[in-house]
């Protein structure tokens, strides 16, 4: 934000630092009025005509959005994106095994990319990687909903469950 002589317009619209409109003034004038208060002139509406300008304390302003920032924050989720790596002929144990820590990391609120790598000759068979991918979520349905159907990306296929919580 443009403060005090970084302000370049010859005229500007005053806005008093209780809010009420002082008027248009040329730049000189508003900084004494500003500086008569002990207050900042800023420039809040650059694009304006002609460019609006606000008598307050800057650096207690800039404290407050800094706050407000922080405040924001720390009011944010993260949802990290957890990996289950399948493989197209997998056994029932182990199906699921990966099938509750997908569970798991669904019940937590965090997303779950199911992958299946292929190896050798196996890519020719994608449509059995890919009934893999579409049990798992059929498993997961009561935790979460696909957020991506099923892609091949080189010699992987991979799927990404979200929470339901997060749908909602």
């Amino acid at each position: 934000m443009m403060v005090n002589d970084g302000i370049r317009a010859r005229e500007v619209r005053l806005i008093g630092a209780n809010g009420d409109q002082i008027g248009v003034k040329t730049r000189q004038e508003a900084l004494e009025i500003a500086q008569n208060a002990n207050l900042d002139l800023v420039l809040v509406a650059p694009n304006a005509k002609p460019p609006v300008c606000r008598i307050m304390d800057y650096g207690k302003y800039r404290y407050e959005q800094q706050k407000k920032e922080k405040e924001a924050r720390k009011n944010q989720k993260t949802i990290t994106t957890k990996e289950v790596r399948l493989s197209p002929n997998i056994e029932e144990h182990d199906f699921n095994t990966k099938l509750r820590n997908a569970k798991k990391f669904l019940e937590k609120g965090n997303k779950v990319k199911a992958s299946i790598r292929f190896r050798g000759r196996a890519i020719t068979h994608s449509e059995l990687g890919r009934d893999v991918l579409m049990r798992m979520a059929k498993e997961c349905e009561e935790f979460g909903t696909i957020e991506s159907k099923p892609k091949m990306e080189g010699r992987s296929m991979f799927l990404i469950l979200a929470p339901l919580a997060e749908q909602q």
